[in-house]
């Protein structure tokens, strides 16, 4: 990891420090000011929704906190969305070297970075466009990695490396990501923290007040979520009484919708009819908002995630589903192994509609089942709240600030 503490960052941060500073008789603990680079709403992702949590509970006030926001083209800044938070100061644009210059001078008036690293989001190869903001940072940054590939091009090895480097202190969420950054990236783990991703609080309940039997699955849609797959699974579970019902929430990725349309959607109604489970499998293509999620939460029997991905490191689906106490049966992906592992759900092989159906019956006539998973999702969860992790990430900025004045 590379320490960037220049003697002028040091003078300007010593103001915000997270050190007890005394005036007179009064004893106060003085201000730090987050900065974070990230997709942010109105921009609708995972990426985006786990920053404004983030920042809403590390941030008491907007004056305290600075959002660049990143997006693949400008906005009409003459129409400003009027979902738009008040703390985004400035864009990067992917691709445009002056918005990469003015994000850099943001991040710098702040005395601590928190910076969301995907390949996507960013623009040039493999998202490499961050490498330059990165290098050119006065101030420590913490870099949170969303993905790890376990088999990357070349390319997206240096790219990630570099990142490291350019880090004060690297977060990964789940302990699979952290041994593959040393197994795959040559990474050295002292500067590597494993935080788990937030959760908003939901209290696990004691019933399903759902009259029938329901599957759920919800986030942006796209291909390789495995949603046929869920579908060919349900088309196993006719005979069950109530009859069970496949909910898949969610409107479909911008990206995705941007250059494929609504093919996709289209695809899996059509499978669903041939499967003779139309009736059974509803899509819904809203953006649920978080009231209309928590609902939609309680109601489910289970959580069902059959991405087709083996390399996803965190999934913020998955570790909504567990603080909630509903059973998970997910595909064997990092997280899902991982968080799993207690007992609170079950993972079957990718792409496997016969293992993923066998699992969604045995929790769906099995109440004692479902009941052990939501004992194993209590224990599971006490420490992921946001507020609990921003704790964990004021820890991180305490100690850059400790060895700062070292």
């Amino acid at each position: 990891m590379k320490a960037r503490f220049h003697e002028g960052c040091r003078r300007q941060t010593s103001r915000h420090s997270p050190e007890r500073v005394r005036t007179g008789t009064i004893e106060s603990v003085a201000v730090t000011h987050y900065g974070f680079l990230s997709t942010f709403p109105p921009t609708r992702c995972g990426l985006a929704t786990f920053t404004a949590s983030l920042s809403d509970a590390l941030v008491r006030h907007d004056d305290e906190g600075t959002v660049v926001r990143v997006l693949d083209q400008p906005e009409d800044r003459g129409r400003p969305d009027p979902r738009a938070r008040s703390r985004v100061r400035t864009d990067l644009i992917a691709g445009d070297s002056l918005s990469t210059l003015r994000a850099t001078m943001a991040l710098n008036s702040c005395d601590v970075a928190i910076v969301q690293h995907e390949y996507g989001i960013y623009g040039g190869r493999d998202g490499d466009q961050v490498l330059d903001v990165l290098a050119a940072l006065r101030i420590p940054a913490i870099v949170v990695l969303h993905t790890v590939l376990v088999a990357p091009t070349p390319h997206q090895r240096h790219v990630l490396t570099e990142v490291c480097r350019l880090a004060s202190a690297v977060v990964v969420m789940t302990t699979h990501a952290r041994d593959n950054l040393a197994a795959v990236y040559g990474v050295d783990l002292a500067g590597v923290r494993v935080i788990p991703h937030g959760v908003q609080h939901v209290a696990l309940r004691d019933s399903n007040p759902h009259s029938g039997r329901r599957v759920v699955t919800w986030g942006l849609l796209s291909p390789g979520k495995g949603i046929e797959w869920g579908i060919r699974a349900m088309a196993q579970l006719t005979d069950i009484t109530p009859n069970v019902e496949y909910v898949v929430a969610g409107q479909t990725h911008p990206k995705v919708l941007a250059h494929a349309g609504e093919s996709y959607r289209t695809m899996l109604a059509g499978l669903a009819g041939d499967l003779g489970v139309g009736s059974s499998v509803r899509m819904d293509g809203r953006y649920l908002e978080a009231p209309q999620l928590a609902a939609l939460i309680a109601s489910a029997d289970v959580v069902l995630l059959p991405y087709d991905s083996v390399d996803q490191a965190t999934s913020g689906v998955l570790a909504e589903a567990v603080a909630a106490g509903v059973p998970v049966v997910a595909t064997a992906f990092p997280h899902a192994v991982e968080l799993l592992s207690s007992g609170a759900g079950i993972v079957v092989p990718h792409q496997n509609p016969d293992a993923t159906a066998h699992a969604l019956r045995e929790i769906i006539t099995g109440p004692s089942v479902a009941d052990r998973m939501r004992e194993a999702a209590l224990r599971e969860t006490n420490e992921t709240t946001w507020s609990a992790v921003a704790d964990r990430y004021r820890a991180v900025t305490a100690r850059l600030a400790a060895g700062r004045a070292a």
